[in-house]
């Protein structure tokens, strides 16, 4: 894993301390979800101007008066083209199916000079992250194109993100019912969204980033259970972890987001007995640690205890 020279300003959301006037845009793809909507609040509070692409307009409207909303679709190359209009740097989520991949490459190449790249650390020597797995298939070929065009990458591969809680578990915990779960034994190391966005906008924004390829985790290594527990500790209540079989935890899914649980119970049952892969890349990139799995918690843990669709 490359490691960086330490940043110039140390404030761990601060990309940069200021930016040119003349600066042309940073293109944000993605820009609506958990990791695009905040790299854009960094950007435009340092000054950056930002570009952001987005298929519905209406998505937009929370995002900064100051952000240029352009609208087109992965799965429309074409759709991409007033998007990268003066272009040089692009953050590239990869939110379609693989068939357009070549052809928005191809258009990045043509216009931008430079991608920062949100992957998965399908590449790290851990049992978790080695499982088959069709995304990280995707994003190995995603990768591989981008390289092939001579385009100055830089890759981004955050692990399992502190906020999957709120998807998994909060539900239960707002219900005061247990939760249960497969698994409960299995480590990972919750790293939290906001640190990923600061990594992105930082290697964005800054010089020498180009060639890194950088695996973001949380700093400590913590099972399910413990996770659920810290949550209990933070909002001042035990909360029961109840083990489920890989099998009953199947059953009670979707039929549609089967292949995405399957992707988790192979990678969960791999991770047993061992602890979580941890990376020193947040610091090294920020300048100050990563958060903590109990911060992230601690700061959101309204989401926890309040009704999420309120009826007034």
């Amino acid at each position: 894993m490359r490691q960086v020279d330490t940043p110039r300003t140390p404030a761990a959301d601060g990309p940069v301390a200021t930016a040119p006037v003349d600066r042309p845009p940073v293109l944000v793809t993605g820009a609506t979800g958990r990791v695009g909507r905040c790299v854009i609040d960094l950007l435009t509070d340092a000054g950056v101007p930002v570009r952001a692409l987005v298929r519905r307009s209406e998505s937009a409207a929370t995002l900064p008066a100051t952000v240029e909303v352009v609208t087109g679709d992965l799965t429309v190359p074409a759709s991409l083209d007033a998007a990268l209009h003066a272009v040089s740097t692009v953050f590239l989520v990869w939110t379609a199916p693989p068939q357009t991949a070549a052809a928005v490459v191809d258009r990045l190449a043509a216009r931008a000079q430079r991608v920062v790249y949100l992957s998965a650390p399908h590449r790290t020597p851990h049992p978790f992250f080695q499982q088959p797995n069709p995304m990280a298939a995707l994003h190995a070929e995603v990768e591989r194109l981008i390289t092939g065009t001579g385009l100055g990458l830089t890759v981004v591969r955050p692990g399992m993100f502190a906020s999957n809680a709120l998807l998994w578990w909060a539900a239960a915990i707002r219900a005061d019912s247990p939760v249960r779960w497969p698994y409960g034994a299995a480590e990972t190391a919750p790293v939290d969204d906001r640190d990923v966005a600061a990594v992105v906008a930082r290697t964005l924004t800054e010089e020498g980033h180009v060639g890194g390829d950088h695996v973001l985790t949380g700093p400590e290594s913590l099972s399910q259970a413990e996770q659920v527990g810290i949550i209990g500790d933070v909002l001042g209540r035990p909360i029961a972890f109840e083990e489920l079989s890989p099998d009953e935890f199947r059953r009670g899914t979707p039929e549609a987001v089967r292949p995405a649980v399957d992707m988790l119970l192979n990678a969960w049952n791999a991770a047993l007995g061992q602890p979580a892969y941890l990376t020193p890349s947040v610091a090294d990139i920020l300048g100050t640690p990563p958060r903590t799995f109990r911060q992230w918690v601690a700061d959101h843990a309204a989401a926890f205890t309040a009704d999420p669709h309120p009826t007034n």
